[in-house]
């Protein structure tokens, strides 16, 4: 905690400012490792340009410092909502009479604790501070790392198991409610990175679909969007399929995207911007006349949240540097029809791209992607 606080400390003086806040999320889980979810009492960490952390949350939660006594500056409450302003006033009163610039995550501070912290500093302006933030934590270290192929390993084993069971005339619910069973069963910390995505047939143009009573029809392509948690790293993959049989109007759409995620991850590279990876996906997929059917970017950056710096979309000025993960996620979405996307979790190193994902990504019938992983098993 000390060495990330610090490097916090560095990036407060470099940006022009006299501290930071942050609630509960994956910032202040990064910074201490301790974990609170947003409720309607309020949680905040406070770090200034000098002193002990300053951390302000409800008594019931005080258990979770255990161990934190000599390294925090700790504030609780009880729950009378009237008395939280005057303990804000209080565990504030050092700033009386000082100007200052205090940067918050725009994403992540909620109008309860900016309300509060507003009026407890006498004379503050707060400031988009997600720079900072995500700085911090674009870059993962090889612990990290490790946690990430690890969440990898268990979203891909409880596909499998789940593929196991699939049957025409299931709905999408069962289908997705096997799997979340499956992520359980194979070690995923409870907290996913979001509820996985099941569609099939003409749902699976919709890239965001939810899981509905839809059932399975024969040639239907069946799209999972979904991944692990591991000690609280994300993975976040998408694998298609066809349900019994091939439907042949789809075969030229699911090889277009295929080539184009491996293109992608074939041509990126440390020092690239990350624009120029997203036209690696984008141009294959106009030469082959679906341009107007791939409708968002080509990736996002993955860690502690399933959305985070960097972003692949088309005119990103940011330099890939080693150590940066993001996902490979083109698609083709036709709609009345259906749709294909195939997501790899990659990480920046000295080679390029290597992807933490391992799973083929042609789209084949179930049966025959089940008996291409005994074989690669028996091997």
């Amino acid at each position: 905690m000390n060495d990330r606080m610090e490097r916090l400390r560095e990036m407060v003086a470099h940006h022009g400012l006299d501290g930071v806040v942050v609630n509960p999320g994956a910032s202040m889980r990064w910074l201490t490792g301790l974990g609170f979810h947003l409720m309607e009492r309020p949680v905040i960490l406070f770090l200034g340009k000098e002193g002990k952390p300053l951390v302000i949350l409800p008594e019931l939660e005080l258990a979770k410092l255990d161990g934190f006594a000599d390294r925090l500056e700790i504030h609780t409450f009880g729950d009378n909502p009237s008395t939280w302003q005057g303990l804000f006033g209080k565990a504030f009163g050092f700033t009386k009479g000082k100007k200052l610039r205090i940067g918050v995550e725009p994403t992540g501070l909620r109008y309860l604790e900016l309300d509060l912290l507003q009026n407890a500093f006498s004379d503050a302006e707060f400031v988009d501070g997600s720079a900072i933030f995500a700085n911090l934590r674009m870059i993962k270290d090889e612990q990290e790392l490790a946690k990430m192929r690890k969440a990898a390993e268990i979203a891909e084993a409880a596909l499998l198991e789940t593929l196991k069971t699939i049957q025409v005339g299931q709905t999408e619910k069962e289908v997705a409610a096997e799997l979340l069973v499956q992520l359980y069963r194979h070690g995923s910390d409870q907290e996913l990175p979001f509820a996985p995505i099941v569609s099939s047939g003409p749902n699976s143009a919709n890239p965001h679909a939810s899981p509905s009573e839809r059932r399975l029809g024969a040639g239907d392509v069946l799209l999972f969007d979904w991944g692990a948690s591991f000690e609280g790293y994300y993975s976040d993959i998408t694998r298609c399929f066809f349900v019994d049989l091939v439907d042949n109007r789809m075969v030229k759409i699911a090889e277009t995207v295929q080539h184009a995620n491996h293109y992608a991850i074939a041509g990126g590279k440390a020092g690239m911007l990350a624009g120029d990876v997203d036209s690696i996906a984008r141009q294959e997929i106009e030469e082959s006349g679906f341009g107007k059917y791939f409708t968002h970017r080509t990736g996002h950056g993955l860690g502690m949240e399933a959305h985070e710096e960097p972003y692949i979309f088309s005119g990103n000025t940011l330099n890939l540097k080693e150590g940066m993960v993001f996902t490979v996620e083109p698609g083709i979405y036709v709609p009345g029809l259906g749709g294909v996307r195939i997501e790899d979790d990659v990480v920046v190193d000295s080679d390029g791209l290597t992807c933490l994902t391992s799973l083929p990504r042609e789209v084949m019938t179930i049966e025959r992607y089940l008996d291409l992983m005994r074989i690669f098993e028996n091997k």
